[in-house]
C-alpha cells in the first residue's frame, strides 16, 4: 500500500467531500489517481467512497455508487455525474496539495 502519510491524506480528502458533491480520483491525487482507487478498495475505514468518480464523471462502482449518489441529490445525466454541478469547488486561490 502507499506510504502512511499519503494514504491518510487521500482518506481525509475523501472524508471531506460533503454530501451532494463529488471529487475525481485526480482531484485527490493528481499524480496518481489510480492509487486513490486502490486505497479506497483496500481500506477498512468507513469513508464515503461513492463520492469519488472518474475524470469524465463516470462511475467506477456502477449501480451501488449511482444509487448512493442519487440519494444524496447528485445530478447524473447519461450515466455520468454532471461535474459542472456536482464537483466540489475549491475556494478561490486554493489548489489541491500535491503529494
Amino acid at each position: 500500500m502507499a506510504d502512511e502519510q499519503r494514504t491518510r491524506r487521500i482518506l481525509d480528502g475523501v472524508r471531506a467531500i460533503p454530501e451532494g458533491y463529488v471529487r475525481t480520483y485526480g482531484d485527490l491525487d493528481p499524480l496518481a489517481p489510480r492509487l486513490v482507487g486502490r486505497i479506497l478498495r483496500e481500506t477498512d475505514e468507513d469513508v464515503p467512497w461513492h463520492r469519488v468518480v472518474r475524470a469524465d464523471g463516470s462511475l467506477a462502482m456502477g449501480g451501488e455508487q449511482r444509487a448512493r449518489l442519487r440519494a444524496e441529490g447528485v445530478p447524473i445525466r447519461g450515466g455520468r455525474v454532471d461535474l459542472a454541478d456536482a464537483r466540489l469547488p475549491l475556494p478561490p486561490g486554493e489548489h489541491l496539495e500535491l503529494p
